[in-house]
Parts: structure tokens; C-alpha cells; sequence
């Protein structure tokens, strides 16, 4: 491992020593030479600079992108210009002393000028901030683009403005998430992008643990109220870790710049669950502190499943009926504590701490029937309590060096450690109801990482963007894992029955990346990059010792491509991608908490290559966005859920996880919203994708046997909102997914729908709402079907998700506005491959199934 860590030592500082090399490194030393073509390398042609902010008068808000034209008073004639950053700011620089003039101009505002504009040599002139006042002319049309936006189009990736959903309200993320066009999200909080599960989820481009353990578990713990956008990236640039073969959802969470003190209050109460978050911001001067809290309690969670499964084992077939009934409760929070601070005009310094916890309990009742050739075999019962419980802490410190707009170097560290237990207890009765024996998994894991992350971008002339730097990622993972049984009244600590282990997996990964964006003087917009990766691993169990898995590297290109004709905006994209194995599909824990569905990991995985093409078409006719993607997908050693009998358990299916070969994606997804009036939207998406896997089965007799499914898989939704006088809000969404194609069958699928009404009080400081989800539905079925020349299974489980909530809003406090700030940079690890979000058939979830 001190190998590992040397070279990837030697590749940060390499890139270090490159970045050095091209800007200063702090307050008063010389810059050494530029590279040829930077912006650094430009001749000087004068020493005098002039800044600002750019601000809406009406709202005082940044305009971002505001266009500066400087002029000089004598000729008149135009001798630079600029455009204003995201936050609103300008910098023009290397002036010559002179008198000028400057002019401010962007779309629905009227247009500033400001004259005697006098400038020395060696001065900054600092104009504070600018306001621009709407163009009462085109105020009608800058409202329709206002609600056309909740969907915007960028080179690589597509935003959701999520800030307007009511029915979210006390609410959690895989509610906002369900509405947000090409990702699907089940009624366990699973999330897929265009069919794909191999996704990173980021919360304000920012890696956790708490995601990697599991992504519906932590879309759990994010508030709905606190979501400002969702990113969906599904053509990543080479600045992205290679991670990811679906792409990338970035949750950009609301912030608070602004001076002063407040406070936010938000509540839910309903009859399956309930919440309560608050979040304060404080900033006086250059410095700002946020100190917050999220919690959410689930509970009258019922489940019902049915189970009829065939397994055939040396000519002796043995049949499973089974039932259960189960109930689930849950506690869900998240705690953060963030600092910033701004070092100078152009340095800020961020950190932060956050805590997550996950209390996760669930029960279940079984009755198996087995029938041998036909004939009843055994009758048993089982009552299983099992327990999901995990802590996640996330520290991290990062640097940002401006030094003129899209100019810049930053530095990032992360450190993330999480801690999960997943054990459960069965009880086994007879046919009479008395006890007969115990069982219990023991499984503790603990995952630590480290990150540290360097970046710079800088501009060539004014239409090209450089962009490179490094990475390194140090991660640990420790899964100890115990399978007891005991008597009716033995006692575990005596007893030895059973099986133990442990896995110890040590992945390092090296990076470099270097992204070029180019923009044509006709609108053309191409970005196109390389990353390399690096990943060595050191794994080992117990029993087994050194696995022996070797390491690997990977070049990774990228290409994006955009161009807007006569208003219809076309984007053409590849990508390259890999899937490293997560823990939960590492880890050899013998997950038996349903003896006849057995779930066991595979340490010895290999990760998957997938080469991603994508066509997309946008375009805004008077009041309706369109958004037409085309997309294949071509995936090497895919890594999927495999089931196969039991060789030494009757009736038993044992579920693991392998690279099977190839799979192959093509399909659609359309996506359509129509702002009526100002107030009132409607939308409806459409995706459609077509799927053919290829794999191996390994039967029980040692022999492996071809595999092969293929099959349409379609899902779609609709939404609408409307915003009334005195406050009031309405709005409603449904969606429906179809089964879903697996390489043994096809999973079932289901539907979800929500109605909610908002009304503002207070002067808008606060809110009361109601919102009603599956009102008209007393439970949901999900049947899915399993074949394979050794078994089949038909499962259905009925999820009971009627809901109604209250919810209740309110701000405390007063900000005033102060010059927008400068963003920070922080560490991007979107790195290995989430949990799977299959519904397991016929058992319970709990027990030894490990989250990375």
C-alpha cells in the first residue's frame, strides 16, 4: 500500500508543479512565466483594471452574464469588453490611463451607461455595484422564458429548478427526484438514469459516504424544502471522475449569502411519517457560519409478499410457497455545521462537517411450505427482526484562488467515514407455534476514505477554456461478518454453529485530467478532454487470504458538442465509463435472513467499461419547452444480480452478483412543458429504451450455461402547477413505470402520484400546506417474474403507501444584500457503483447485506 501511496504522491505533486508554473502562489510574487496561449501569456497593454457587480434592481439579484462594453470618449470606438460571472461580477484589466466610457446591456433590462469614466496609471477603479432596471417592454416575454426555465439545456448536462414543488414540502428527496425528467426513482428511493442504476449522486458537488452506502438511504435524509436544482449529467467532461456508466445527478441544496441573521423552519406531520428541519445562516463581513438540522420518523410501514419459486437440483425438484407480512419504521437525520471565509478579494477559504444517521428497523413474519417432486414436504415459520443502522461523518476544507473570471486554481481535501451495522434475529417455530431454534447475522462495516483534489481552469482569448488537474482517493473498506444459530434455549456466546469472516479491501485511485471548450463565432460550443485512472487494490479475507485481484488503469475520453439552429438547440456527446464493484457487491456476508432467498456477495468482481452515445434536440416554441434525447449504451463486464439453486439448502435461491458479459441499451427520452399562463404549468416525459443482456450462468453442477434476455422497457409521467391570488398553490404529478428487463426475467412495475395545495402566510415568511399521495390506491403490486433453465420465481409484494401529510413553513429574521460572492470549489468523488435498487422477493432486506 505505501507503494500505492508514494506514486499517487508523485502524480499530485507533478500536476502541482505544472499549475505552479502558470499563476502566482499568494500575495506580492512575481508570476513566472505563462504557458504559450494562456491568458496569462497576453502582452500587457496597460496596468489599470476596473470591477463591479452587476445587479437586477428590482429583485437585487446578480444578472449573470451581463455584457460590459468599454469605450473610449474620444473616438468612440469600443476597446474592450467583458461579461459578468454567475454572481454578477466584471473585471476589465491591463487598461491604459485614458478617458472612457462604459456600457452595460442584457436581455429584458434597459441598458446603463456611465460616462467621465477617468482612469490613471496602476489604478483599480472599484464602481460597487451596478443596478439594472427591467424593460417594461419586454416583461410579458421574460416571464415566459421565467417558466420555461424550470428546464434548462447546457453542453453536458440538464437542470431542474426545483424550488417551486409544494407537494415536496416536508418531504424528502426521492420526492423531488421522481419528477425530474430521464431518472426513474421506485417506491424504495432507488434511483435509475435512462434504466441505468450505475449512477453518483452529489450533494452540491460534493461526494459522502452516505451516498456511496446507499443512494436511497440518503435521499432519505436530504430535505425536499432545502433543494434548490438537480443536475443531471449525462455526458460528464473528463473534470468528472470516470464513475458512473448512467451519469451523474448533482442535488444543489439552497444557500445563503446574504448579511445578517435567520432561521428556517420546516415541519411535516402525516400518518406514514413525520419531519422537522431547521437551518440558520449568519454572516457578518467576511465571514459566514451555517448550523443546521434535518430529521425524519417513518413509520406504519406495512409490506405483504407472496413467493412461489421452483429450484431443480440433481433431478430433484423442490417448490417454495411462501408468505409474509411485515411492517418497517425509521429514523433519518442529517446534521451540518459549514465556516467560510474570505481570505481576500479573490482567496476564499470553506470548510465544513456533516453528520448523517440511519436507524433502519424492520419485521417480518414467514410461513414456508416446501413440496418435494410435488408431494408437501415440511412446513416452517419464522419471525425475523432485523436492524440497518449506519453513522456517516464528512469533513472537508477547501481553497479558491481567482484571479480573473473562469481564471482559477483550487485545492480540495475530504475525509468521510462511515459506520454501518446490518444484523438480524430469527426465531424458527414448529407446526405447533413453539420455538425450535434461533439465528443470527452479525455484520459491522466500516468504510473510511481520504481525498485531496487540485484544479485549474483558465481562459485562451475570450472563446476557449483550459482545464486540468488531480486526484488521489485512499479508501478502506472492513466488513466483519458472523452467522450464528443456537437451540430454543442456547445462547449465542457458547454455541459455535455457524459461519465468521472478514473482508479487508484497500482502493486507491490515481487521476489526472486535462478538458478543452471551444466556442465558434457561429455558436458552435465543443468540449472535449481526457482523464486517466488508476485504481490499485489490495483485498484479502480471512479464509481465503490475498484474493488476488489485479490493478488496472483506464483512459477515459470525452466529447460534447452543441450548436443552436433557428432556435432549436442540438447537442451530439460520447463518453467512456467505468463501474467499480461496490461493497455491497463485494462483501461475502451470508445474508440468510430469508433462508430461501440467500443474498452473498462476490469480492472477486471486476468493474464494468460502458461507451455511452447521445443525441439531444431542445427547443422553445412561444410557451413549450421540448426535449428529445437519443442514447446507446454498450456496456463490457457488466456487473448484475445472478440467481441460482441452493446446492445444499432445499428449495433455496441464492442471489450474488457477477460481470456477465455484455449489455447493450438503446432508447428515447421526451420530455415536454408548457407554461399556460404566468402562473399556471403543465409537463409530461415520456422514456422508452430497449435493453438485450448477454451472461453466464454457473449451475450447481459446475457447468456454465448461456443466458439471454432482452426486451422494451417504458415508463412515463405527467405534472401541473398553479399559483392563485392571496397565496394559494396547487399542484399535482403522476408516473408509472413498466417492468423493468433483468437477465433472468422482468421486474415488476409500479405507480406514484401526489396532489398538494400551499397557501402563504405572514407576508410570504411562511407556509401550510396539504398533500395526499396514492389516495385512491389502497396498496401497490410489484410482480416479478424470474426464469432460468435451473429455477423460476413469481414474487409479488404489496407495498400499503396511501399518505397524507400536513406541512408548515416559517422564516425567522432579516438579511440585507451584500456583494455577491465568490463560489468555493470542493472535492467531486463520484467513484463506485450504488446499490442495486432490484425489490428482493419473499424476505426481508435486513441482516447481512452490507452498503459501501
Amino acid at each position: 500500500m505505501k507503494t500505492h501511496i508514494y506514486l499517487i504522491a508523485i502524480l499530485l505533486l507533478g500536476i502541482g508543479s505544472s499549475v505552479r508554473a502558470q499563476f502566482p502562489m499568494g500575495g506580492g510574487v512575481t508570476p513566472t512565466k505563462a504557458l504559450p496561449g494562456t491568458a496569462g501569456d497576453q502582452s500587457p497593454k496597460g496596468n489599470a483594471r476596473i470591477t463591479g457587480y452587476v445587479l437586477d434592481s428590482a429583485q437585487t439579484k446578480a444578472v449573470e452574464f451581463a455584457s460590459v462594453a468599454l469605450y473610449n470618449k474620444t473616438t468612440g470606438k469600443a476597446v474592450d469588453g467583458a461579461v459578468a460571472d454567475d454572481k454578477g461580477k466584471f473585471t476589465l484589466s491591463k487598461l491604459v490611463a485614458g478617458e472612457y466610457r462604459l456600457l452595460f446591456t442584457f436581455v429584458g433590462f434597459r441598458n446603463k451607461t456611465i460616462d467621465d469614466v477617468k482612469l490613471t496609471s496602476g489604478q483599480t477603479l472599484d464602481l460597487g455595484v451596478i443596478r439594472l432596471s427591467p424593460s417594461v417592454k419586454t416583461l410579458e416575454e421574460v416571464n415566459v422564458v421565467g417558466q420555461a426555465a424550470l428546464i434548462e439545456e447546457k453542453v453536458d448536462r440538464l437542470v431542474y429548478n426545483a424550488e417551486k414543488d409544494i407537494t415536496a414540502k416536508g418531504g424528502d428527496a426521492s420526492d423531488v427526484l421522481r419528477k425530474v425528467p430521464l431518472l426513474t426513482v421506485d417506491l424504495d428511493g432507488n434511483v435509475s438514469l435512462r434504466g441505468s442504476q450505475n449512477i453518483r449522486v452529489l450533494i452540491n458537488n460534493k461526494p459522502s459516504t452516505i451516498v456511496a452506502s446507499s443512494v436511497a438511504d440518503a435521499l432519505k435524509q436530504i430535505p425536499a424544502d432545502q433543494i434548490k436544482t438537480v443536475e443531471v449529467i449525462t455526458s460528464p467532461s473528463a473534470k468528472y471522475d470516470a464513475e458512473g456508466s448512467g451519469g451523474i445527478i448533482n442535488i444543489i441544496t439552497k444557500k445563503n449569502s446574504l448579511q445578517g441573521l435567520n432561521l428556517n423552519l420546516d415541519s411535516g406531520v402525516g400518518n406514514r411519517g413525520s419531519s422537522l428541519s431547521l437551518n440558520g445562516n449568519y454572516r457578518k463581513g467576511k465571514a459566514g457560519f451555517t448550523l443546521g438540522g434535518f430529521g425524519r420518523a417513518n413509520y406504519n410501514t406495512i409490506t405483504r409478499t407472496s413467493l412461489e419459486q421452483t429450484s431443480r437440483v440433481n433431478d430433484v425438484t423442490t417448490t417454495t410457497r411462501q408468505t409474509g407480512d411485515g411492517s418497517s419504521s425509521g429514523l433519518f437525520g442529517q446534521y451540518n455545521l459549514g465556516f467560510d471565509y474570505d481570505l481576500a478579494k479573490n482567496q476564499s477559504l470553506t470548510a465544513g462537517v456533516r453528520y448523517g444517521v440511519r436507524n433502519f428497523l424492520s419485521q417480518q413474519d414467514l410461513v414456508t411450505r416446501l413440496f418435494t417432486n410435488g408431494l408437501p414436504s415440511s412446513t416452517a415459520s419464522r419471525n425475523v427482526d432485523a436492524k440497518n443502522l449506519s453513522g456517516t461523518v464528512d469533513v472537508n476544507v477547501d481553497y479558491l484562488h481567482t484571479y480573473k473570471p473562469q481564471q482559477e486554481w483550487s485545492i480540495s481535501t475530504l475525509y468521510s467515514r462511515n459506520d454501518l451495522t446490518n444484523n438480524f434475529d430469527a426465531d424458527l417455530l414448529g407446526t405447533s407455534g413453539a420455538l425450535t431454534g434461533r439465528q443470527r447475522n452479525l455484520n459491522k462495516n466500516i468504510n473510511e476514505e481520504f481525498t485531496l483534489q487540485t484544479d485549474y481552469q483558465t481562459p485562451i482569448k475570450k472563446n476557449q477554456l483550459l482545464e486540468f488537474g488531480g486526484k488521489a482517493i485512499l479508501r478502506e473498506v472492513n466488513s466483519d461478518y458472523r452467522y450464528l444459530t443456537a437451540g430454543p434455549t442456547g445462547d449465542f456466546r457458547t454455541e459455535t454453529n455457524g459461519t465468521q469472516g472478514e473482508l479487508l479491501y484497500h482502493q486507491n485511485i490515481a487521476a489526472g485530467y486535462s478538458s478543452y471548450t471551444y466556442t465558434t463565432k457561429n455558436r458552435y460550443t465543443l468540449k472535449g478532454g481526457l482523464r486517466y485512472e488508476h485504481t490499485f487494490i489490495d483485498a484479502s479475507t480471512r479464509e481465503s487470504g490475498v484474493l488476488g485481484i489485479a490493478n488496472y488503469g483506464v483512459l477515459v475520453p470525452s466529447l460534447n458538442a452543441s450548436k443552436t439552429i433557428k432556435g432549436t438547440s442540438i447537442k451530439l456527446a460520447f463518453n467512456r465509463r467505468i463501474q467499480r464493484p461496490g461493497l455491497q457487491q463485494l462483501n461475502p456476508n451470508f445474508n440468510a435472513a430469508n433462508p430461501q432467498n440467500i443474498t452473498i456477495g462476490n469480492p472477486e468482481l471486476l468493474p464494468e467499461l460502458t461507451n455511452n452515445f447521445e443525441l439531444a434536440l431542445s427547443r422553445t416554441i412561444k410557451k413549450t419547452f421540448i426535449n428529445a434525447s437519443f442514447f446507446g449504451r454498450v456496456t463490457n463486464n457488466a456487473i448484475t444480480q445472478v440467481r441460482q439453486p441452493s446446492d445444499t439448502l432445499p428449495g433455496a435461491i441464492v442471489t450474488t452478483y457477477q460481470n456477465i458479459g455484455r449489455q447493450y441499451a438503446y432508447g428515447t427520452n421526451i420530455f415536454g412543458n408548457v407554461a399556460v399562463t404566468s402562473k399556471i404549468n403543465v409537463g409530461i416525459f415520456f422514456n422508452t429504451f430497449y435493453t438485450s443482456l448477454t451472461g453466464q450462468e454457473l449451475g450447481v453442477d459446475g457447468l456454465s450455461k448461456t443466458l439471454t434476455n432482452d426486451g422494451f422497457n417504458v415508463s412515463g409521467g405527467t405534472f401541473a402547477s398553479a399559483q392563485f391570488r392571496k397565496g394559494w398553490g396547487v399542484q399535482a404529478f403522476g408516473f408509472l413505470q413498466g417492468s423493468q428487463v433483468q437477465l433472468q426475467g422482468r421486474q415488476g412495475g409500479f405507480g406514484f402520484y401526489t396532489l398538494g395545495v400551499k397557501k402563504d402566510i405572514a407576508n410570504k415568511k411562511g407556509s401550510v400546506g396539504l398533500a395526499a399521495e396514492n389516495f385512491l390506491n389502497d396498496r401497490f403490486n410489484i410482480h416479478t417474474v424470474l426464469n432460468s433453465p435451473q429455477l423460476s420465481q413469481i414474487s409479488d409484494v404489496y407495498l400499503y403507501n396511501r399518505g397524507i401529510r400536513l406541512t408548515f413553513t416559517y422564516k425567522i429574521g432579516k438579511m440585507t444584500m451584500e456583494a455577491p460572492r465568490k463560489k468555493a470549489r470542493s472535492v467531486n468523488n463520484d467513484d463506485v457503483k450504488s446499490e442495486g435498487g432490484q425489490t428482493q422477493s419473499g424476505g426481508t432486506t435486513g441482516g447481512g447485506q452490507p452498503r459501501q
